[in-house]
């Protein structure tokens, strides 16, 4: 009992120093019981006790008598794939009324969480000695470790084992076998039992016979452990009976040199290795779960010249099974969603497994409104964002760039559930009494009428502490049941995932049924959705559901913003986006892992991806990994929304910024001639021109300058093409460094993949440890205004911003309405740091236009309108479907790209 104890304070130890490492860390077991057997029942007290007093959360699921196979099997899978547990007991024998196959329950216990040791996968590996990688059973190692502490040597002894029982006999021969004694094993069938027990240096016996070996069987100095536990009629006890062994203790203490009690011996040793061995499975759950410890396989590039297309290519690798990629990368297989083989979704529980682990590093790519992907890709252990091309990609491609996942069509559905409830909220207001209204807004049910949870924050809002339908007074009534929309003020438009150029402009109501309630509308292109930009800089599912209660979709003709909480639909729009807002998993050509998820409108939103696949990828990188988020199109617009949106929402402070360039991108600032869709590009662009390259290098240094603002070390990435030269990319890389750039490196990753970038890799590991300082552009207390007015004058370089009156009656509105301390999200051209898309290189002397502002209150900002821009684009005379179709035999998707 002394030793057990010693090994439980042991074990405490070892808990304790799991705890100091990760403060939410416990190791975990479950001790699974069919029916209620008494005996059962006190063995099962005692292991809950012990792992009571170690540290251990230790659970005991019990299932009733009734209890079929099948249900015990699926509760052993659940218990299976719970990250939690790290250790899983079937308490043994199972008392079901049904007939259950003892040997098939024990076997679906996942090999490392059979801390019993008992499935065929331990039981194999010890009877081949592998000790070192399985778990021994409970009462065999507890019997080693009793003969341990005797201080007999075990190797070359002469060992008996009685017994072969999967549970003590089988499993202690092999252990003495693989401790280099010279077994016997002995049973029913041994003929001379006496004669070998008397040849034994060291006797295990556990037969469940009472009292059966004898004093005088026992060689004189004998180390004698006996597993017995039968019960004997005794009239001296109150029960009518007490407890033995398999050993009659009295005589064979004369004879032993030590024998174990019972009870008192062997049984709480049982208990002891039990915690030992859950201790040790989530010993070894940690190791394999360390973050940034990844076990992870590349796929090898076969790498093609001329570059083939970019289908061709992403068709060429067979990416790996996407459930083991998420292994290699530390995803437990309960915290990811499988859609298909290749795609995942990763639950948001992740974030708080690791919650106290360090970060990575963090990296934003940004650039010239050129591909920043085919860099993100490649740089990348994680990243989200477009799918990248050449040799730098995203796979499978067709996958990435149809369905994915459905987040799209979730946003879509949720947004439009929105504009429905907007209409036919005003539809029905306009067409009932207040009394009316009221009485379908909240109906009679069992004879009572009863606000629902979306309604009593709506009477919160406007000040009515009450909860019974029955008590308000008629203005209070009026109050709660009209939301008296002003048709005008709708913000909120329906959005679509297809370029129809003829949503641009619509009339809705047209039918009868509306009752010529008409009003003109318009379609937007789904990504430019409010809930889309929710989507990407949430931070928990609570916070999405309250930002996208807060999102504000009209003005009552008293001049209050009316929201979706207002509209009563607000939980609704969370049920819709409840997976939408788990990360998806992909993977790059060279199997990376990649996340994919969200993709706000880059104009008028912030055009960056979600702030929880950031979250979770610098949780799984390890303090001394690397995530790549990219901040979409050019710096003047990406970037910059990417620190003054993005990080001030996550809380994230980048370590780098990688600006990519092309030689083609800044001799187009520089004053080249326009490039025409389907044309050939002009011989100013194939041909080596310094001159041009040199002017429109002004750019360049303008954005190293911006984000120099920010106080981040910049790398400049110049992707090189065949047409360009030597001295053009020497030319971009001297420029930016003597314009203050960290480093300046060129990259063929397009054509070569991640080998064409480790240049790239080594200049941003360089970078990430250079001192920086970062800041923000504009403190949010400051007039919106002058919040603008710093964007435009710092980043853009305009001389000053010119409010036009929609603008100006905008800033009047939303300060009244208390939304002016919102960071600020430009909605301006990519094509020019001015307001004119034909303005390149570094424009000055203009004055900024801002024709209007909008709200964007549940995602977090104001958007300015700087000139105007279709939110929904259109079709050309010859669309790409022309091209696509789907092979009915290999069902294979052709033309895509």
């Amino acid at each position: 009992l002394g030793l057990s104890l010693e090994v439980r304070e042991r074990l405490k130890k070892d808990v304790a120093e799991m705890k100091l490492k990760d403060p939410n860390f416990r190791p975990g077991l479950v001790v699974l019981q069919v029916g209620g057997r008494e005996d059962s029942n006190l063995y099962i007290s005692m292991k809950l006790k012990a792992a009571a007093e170690i540290g251990i959360n230790a659970t005991h699921m019990k299932l009733p008598k009734t209890a079929t196979e099948e249900e015990i099997l699926h509760s052993i899978t659940e218990i299976n794939e719970n990250s939690a547990v790290h250790g899983l007991l079937v308490q043994l024998p199972l008392d079901s009324i049904h007939k259950i196959d003892t040997e098939k329950v024990t076997n679906a216990v996942a090999p490392e969480k059979d801390v019993d040791g008992l499935t065929s996968i331990n039981a194999g590996k010890l009877a081949r000695g592998d000790l070192g990688d399985c778990f021994i059973p409970c009462t065999p190692n507890g019997c080693m470790e009793l003969i341990r502490q005797t201080g007999v040597s075990v190797a070359g002894k002469r060992a008996v084992v009685i017994g072969r029982s999967k549970i003590v006999g089988a499993p202690m021969h092999d252990l003495l076998l693989w401790s280099h004694a010279t077994v016997t094993t002995c049973h029913s069938k041994t003929a001379d039992l006496a004669g070998e027990v008397g040849k034994a240096d060291i006797l295990v016996v556990g037969i469940g016979k009472a009292e059966m070996v004898k004093g005088e069987w026992i060689k004189k100095g004998a180390v004698v452990i006996d597993c017995g536990i039968n019960h004997i009629p005794d009239e001296t006890k109150s029960s009518g009976k007490r407890v033995v062994g398999d050993v009659h203790f009295a005589s064979a203490k004369e004879q032993a040199g030590f024998i174990t009690p019972v009870p008192g011996g062997v049984g709480p040793m049982t208990v002891a290795m039990l915690m030992l061995n859950t201790v040790l499975s989530a010993k070894r759950f940690l190791e394999r779960h360390e973050p940034g410890k990844w076990n992870i396989s590349y796929t090898k590039l076969h790498l093609q010249t001329p570059v083939p297309s970019d289908i061709a290519i992403s068709r060429s690798c067979v990416p790996k099974p996407i459930d083991h990629l998420a292994r290699e990368v530390g995803l437990l297989t309960d915290e990811v969603e499988l859609y298909g083989k290749t795609k995942a979704k990763v639950q948001l529980k992740t974030i708080k497994r690791l919650q106290t682990q360090p970060d990575g590093k963090y990296v934003v790519v940004t650039g010239y409104a050129v591909s920043t992907s085919f860099c993100s890709v490649v740089l990348s252990h994680s990243r989200s964002g477009a799918a990248g091309g050449g040799y730098s990609q995203v796979i499978p491609m067709e996958e990435f760039n149809l369905h994915l996942t459905g987040d799209i069509h979730a946003i879509t559905a949720a947004n439009n559930l929105v504009a429905a409830a907007i209409d036919a909220r005003m539809f029905h207001e306009s067409t009932q009494s207040d009394k009316a209204l009221y009485n379908r807004l909240v109906p009679l049910s069992g004879g009572n009428r009863k606000f629902s949870p979306i309604q009593i924050n709506r009477l919160k809002k406007l000040g009515i502490e009450k909860t019974d339908p029955s008590t308000l007074t008629e203005e209070e009534i009026t109050r709660f049941a009209r939301l008296d929309i002003e048709p005008s003020s709708i913000t909120w438009q329906r959005v679509l995932d297809t370029n129809d150029r003829f949503l641009r402009k619509i009339t809705v109501g047209q039918s009868p049924t509306e009752k010529g309630h008409t009003r003109e509308a318009q379609f937007d292109i789904t990504v430019a959705s409010e809930i889309m930009a929710v989507l990407a800089l949430t931070s928990s599912l609570e916070d999405m559901r309250q930002r996208l209660a807060k999102m504000v979709v009209a003005t009552s003709r008293s001049g209050q913003p009316i929201t979706t909480e207002d509209l009563g639909v607000s939980g609704a729009l969370t049920v819709l986006m409840k997976d939408a807002i788990k990360p998806n998993l992909m993977q790059t050509l060279e199997g990376n892992p990649v996340f994919v998820h969200a993709g706000p409108f880059a104009n008028i939103a912030h055009g960056n991806s979600s702030i929880l696949a950031d979250k979770i990828a610098l949780k799984l990188v390890g303090p001394e990994g690397f995530v790549v988020t990219e901040a979409g199109f050019g710096a003047d617009i990406g970037m910059e929304k990417f620190f003054n949106i993005k990080c001030r929402y996550s809380g994230l402070r980048p370590h780098v910024v990688v600006l990519v360039a092309t030689v083609r991108a800044l001799k187009m600032h520089g004053g080249g001639p326009t490039v025409t869709a389907g044309m050939p590009l002009p011989k100013e662009y194939i041909e080596e021109n310094l001159e041009l390259l040199e002017k429109g290098c002004s750019n360049m240094r303008k954005q190293i300058e911006n984000a120099q603002h920010f106080g981040v070390p910049v790398v400049v990435a110049v992707n090189a093409f065949k047409t360009d030269t030597e001295a053009e990319l020497d030319l971009i890389c001297s420029i930016a460094k003597a314009a203050g750039a960290f480093d300046a490196v060129r990259c063929s990753h397009w054509a070569e993949g991640g080998a064409g970038a480790v240049a790239l890799g080594q200049a941003v590991q360089r970078a990430s440890v250079a001192p920086s300082n970062f800041k923000f552009l504009y403190d949010l207390e400051l007039p919106i205004a002058d919040k603008i007015r710093i964007i435009a004058q710092t980043i853009y370089g305009a001389d000053d911003i010119e409010l036009l009156p929609e603008a100006q009656h905008k800033v009047e509105l939303y300060t009244k309405q208390g939304f002016s301390s919102l960071p600020i999200c430009m909605a301006k051209t990519h094509l020019s740091l001015s307001h004119e898309a034909d303005k390149k290189g570094v424009p000055t002397g203009y004055i900024l236009p801002i024709r209007d502002i909008r709200a964007s209150v549940g995602a977090g900002f104001l958007y300015p309108l700087v000139g105007t821009m279709p939110t929904i684009p259109g079709l050309p005379t010859r669309p790409c479907f022309y091209d696509i179709d789907l092979d009915p035999e290999t069902e294979q998707v052709n033309g895509l790209f």
